[in-house]
């Protein structure tokens, strides 16, 4: 099933260091609430049945309760909410939201360690909004999906937080490598880490999300680097095909803008096994780091 991907606006509560949006939320304004009816009117029209709400910040937009009702009576199947998760520490919210139909909470955690997580998206005490909205959905019986981006700050932690969230009773999770744009770029320095000293980590926490009976996958992580893990590679098990509307830009295949874009190809890959199924790492990794650390597999 194709996946709509909605940003209905670039303001957030937080001022994440790794950002791929970067400054937009100074200099792009959040659509319309009669721009999203339309749009969801037409998509609907064009069988479209998979919405996903993100920003920015959705929940932070007035109108998103509203959209997400409509989406409802069109008769979308899936709705999902793409968000930092400080604001579903509010019970009543959460309630609201999932009375409008909402199928799927995609909110994001980015360390084990509550100093860890504030001083990556600088809010104080984010981090215990987050756990606690975790905790309420935990009691609303709800579907929640946790997405974490790798940094240099928290790769330690991962088999820890992955401990975390299986005591939260998460039903999947990704961890995926930071897209080096918007902030992510400016703070480069700080914010990337090195793939090779990472992977170690990626492996524990990927076989306690197993052993925990949970869905565990990796983004911008190649083949080679995934070797016995291939199951948990994200942009090859599990990504549907996706339409983004961000912005004034609108991409009509994500998985074919990610092959074509944005990632990075090496002269070597053309000889390894994986090189139809392997999108590569991050062009902008590359610029920092080089190929020394992947390998061609034969």
């Amino acid at each position: 099933m194709e996946r709509i991907d909605l940003k209905v606006g670039f303001a957030c509560n937080n001022m994440c260091k790794f950002c791929v949006q970067g400054d937009k939320r100074f200099h792009v304004k959040p659509r319309k609430k009669e721009d999203i009816l339309e749009k969801l009117d037409i998509w609907y029209k064009e069988w479209k049945r998979w919405v996903t709400f993100t920003g920015g910040e959705p929940t932070v937009h007035p109108n998103l309760l509203e959209w997400v009702k409509y989406a409802t009576k069109l008769g979308y199947k899936n709705i999902q909410i793409q968000s930092n998760g400080r604001n579903f520490a509010d019970m009543e919210y959460c309630k609201e939201l999932i009375d409008a139909w909402v199928t799927e909470f995609g909110p994001s955690i980015h360390g084990f360690r509550e100093a860890t997580h504030d001083d990556l998206v600088w809010v104080k005490w984010a981090w215990k909004e987050v756990v606690q909205w975790l905790k309420n959905l935990k009691k609303l019986n709800q579907l929640v999906i946790i997405n974490s981006v790798i940094t240099k700050s928290n790769y330690k932690e991962l088999p820890k937080l992955a401990l975390l969230l299986a005591s939260l009773w998460v039903k999947q999770f990704q961890f995926a490598f930071v897209h080096i744009l918007g902030s992510a770029e400016t703070n480069a320095e700080e914010i990337v880490a090195r793939k090779s000293d990472v992977m170690p980590y990626v492996y524990k926490w990927l076989d306690i999300g197993k052993k925990n009976w949970m869905v565990c996958m990796t983004e911008a992580i190649p083949f080679c680097l995934m070797q016995w893990y291939e199951w948990a590679i994200a942009e090859y098990n599990f990504m549907p095909e996706t339409k983004v509307f961000d912005g004034d830009l609108t991409i009509e295949s994500y998985t074919d803008y990610r092959w074509n874009q944005w990632k990075a190809k090496w002269k070597p890959c053309e000889n390894c096994k994986m090189k139809d199924k392997c999108e590569w790492p991050w062009k902008e990794y590359i610029e920092i780091y080089g190929w020394d650390e992947f390998k061609t597999i034969l």
